[in-house]
């Protein structure tokens, strides 16, 4: 239940209304806008239907929420939220550009590779420390050394890094290190791993299952925020489907889709959906184009002696070509993209 609050609503009259909400054993949340505050009363609401709330004092409004996705949808939270990390807002009218290879490797790759995204614009730095592969013997990432050599990189460029979680064991380690959480496509309804890192402050980029629904995609976004953390970015990466040209089907449809549905930030991975370095150009333009808010790009110094997914992999040098390219795409839509320090 949504309940709108006149502009003029005093504390007492708030106060009251929320008391009342969690008297009958719901949870109240609180989301102030511009112009106006909204109550969610976040539970079975069929225990309040009977209450007069349109006849309390500071009521502008009572609203059922007909989504099965309550804290996620624009219904909740009309306005669009931006998330800050360190100094970077994702969600406003900059495309957050996030790049680095697939895996951190031993040795200087990480951090060259690092040094020549930021030279291009980048504002991220992405990276598996813990990597989940479909074959249990390919390479599983480095684990706690290579979140520090993520953090070494962070040092080195000052860019905030992006780094998966796996399984709820490894939230609080990997949480120590990282900016950004991200939860992988294998992971999507990992229902409690979702609720074990809702209960950290970082935020949390949620990559949508190769076979989710979006309503599925954004419940699995709602056990995040039911824990009270607010800080969730959608990350669409492709789905699968019969065609084979590529690894994965980028559902390009899925932004605008994303965007109507929900106030969450929205990005894309064009390079898993791609599984070439040849395609992620062209699907970089194309998620910019439709009002993605950032993208995730694989960048390697040495794409063919790469420890995973080298295929798609962009060099550093067709990587600064992508982003020459995707800014003007952004001042066609009236975003900005990062020029960088060696523009």
């Amino acid at each position: 239940m949504i309940i709108v609050l006149r502009p003029d609503v005093t504390e007492e009259q708030f106060n009251h209304i929320i008391e009342k909400i969690e008297s009958h054993g719901l949870r109240a949340h609180i989301s102030r806008g511009t112009e106006r505050t909204i109550i969610g009363a976040i539970g079975d609401e069929s225990v309040l239907r009977n209450l007069p709330f349109e006849a309390m004092p500071g009521v502008e409004n009572v609203m059922p929420v007909l989504k099965p996705y309550k804290l996620a949808s624009r219904t909740f939270h009309p306005e669009k939220s931006k998330i800050t990390v360190r100094d970077v807002v994702i969600g406003g009218d900059e495309v957050i550009i996030a790049a680095g290879p697939c895996s951190v490797e031993k040795g200087d790759t990480l951090i060259r590779t690092a040094v020549q995204v930021k030279n291009a614009g980048a504002k991220m730095l992405r990276g598996g420390a813990f990597k989940p592969r479909t074959s249990p013997y390919d390479f599983q990432g480095l684990g706690e050394e290579g979140l520090k050599l993520l953090v070494e990189a962070r040092e080195v460029t000052g860019l905030p890094f992006i780094t998966e979680v796996m399984e709820t064991r490894t939230v609080e380690m990997v949480s120590k290190f990282a900016d950004v959480l991200q939860i992988g496509a294998r992971n999507t309804q990992n229902y409690e791993l979702l609720k074990e890192v809702g209960q950290t402050d970082k935020p949390i980029l949620l990559k949508r299952g190769m076979s989710v629904s979006l309503n599925e995609f954004m419940l699995a976004a709602e056990y995040i925020l039911n824990e009270r953390n607010h800080n969730v970015i959608l990350c669409e990466r492709g789905i699968r489907t019969f065609e084979t040209s590529t690894r994965n089907t980028l559902d390009i449809s899925s932004v605008a889709v994303l965007h109507y549905e929900t106030h969450l930030p929205v990005w894309v991975d064009p390079s898993h959906a791609a599984g070439h370095w040849r395609w992620v150009n062209p699907l970089s333009r194309a998620a910019i184009a439709i009002g993605a808010d950032g993208l995730l790009i694989e960048v390697h110094i040495d794409p063919e002696n790469a420890w995973s997914d080298g295929a798609q992999s962009l060099l550093p040098e067709k990587f600064a070509l992508l982003m020459k390219d995707i800014r003007k795409v952004a001042e066609a839509v009236g975003r900005t993209v990062s020029a960088g320090e060696g523009v």
